[in-house]
């Protein structure tokens, strides 16, 4: 079991306002093979968690337990804020997510796109925040052209604009500079900074040179 401590509570502004979430040995089994095995974890605001393996280690399966898209074996995660626990249902509109496994509709505008996403988390449409990060993530000019004529790192790097739309507090990344070229994981990278600085950020990854993003890091083995 690799277990990770945690920090004092994070001063933001004037208000204690603090995210946090705690895994308990989560474990995971599928056709009686042992994918995860009594892992115990806990972020907060201002701290990152880098989980690192090789493929088919099981840090996919374990980014979809946290987000509560796939049930463990075993154990359980736990969200708080400001001390207060609270049903997953409540914190995922607080969450982000990036992952190959995540598909846009490719028949659809960038535009189009956010609209729906801004749509299902009840969110007003900001076309001023729509071009800002379409323009962050280097896709300014695109906004009405159909995601079927995207490339692959076009389409990677609308998942982010999708992903930050809500400004969220918790931002899973699984791979997150798959199929991105030497300026696309530049952008991700500052993404990666910036989320660091006062909210929670998850990343999992088999890239040595991303690392160093963790403030903590767990070794899922094979």
């Amino acid at each position: 079991m690799k277990r990770v401590s945690s920090l004092s509570v994070l001063q933001i502004g004037k208000n204690p306002v603090m995210w946090k979430i705690v895994g308990e040995q989560i474990t995971q089994i599928f056709n009686r093979r042992s994918v995860l095995k009594d892992l115990s974890f806990d972020v907060q605001s201002g701290e990152s968690l880098v989980l690192i393996g090789p493929n088919g280690s099981g840090k996919t399966t374990l980014v979809r337990i946290i987000c509560h898209l796939l049930r463990p074996s075993g154990g359980r995660v736990r969200f708080f804020h400001n001390g207060r626990e609270l049903p997953p249902e409540q914190a995922h509109p607080y969450l982000g997510l990036v992952g190959p496994y995540l598909q846009l509709y490719n028949n659809l505008t960038a535009l189009e796109n956010y609209r729906f996403f801004a749509k299902i988390r009840g969110l007003p449409v900001d076309l001023q925040k729509f071009r800002r990060l379409m323009g962050k993530l280097g896709l300014a000019g695109r906004e009405l052209d159909e995601l079927r004529t995207y490339s692959s790192g076009m389409l990677q790097r609308m998942k982010y604009v999708c992903a930050l739309l809500h400004d969220p507090q918790i931002l899973i990344l699984d791979e997150p500079t798959s199929n991105l070229d030497e300026e696309g994981t530049q952008i991700v990278h500052g993404i990666i900074q910036e989320q660091k600085r006062d909210k929670i950020l998850i990343l999992a990854t088999n890239e040595p040179g991303e690392f160093h993003f963790g403030d903590k890091q767990i070794h899922v083995a094979a």
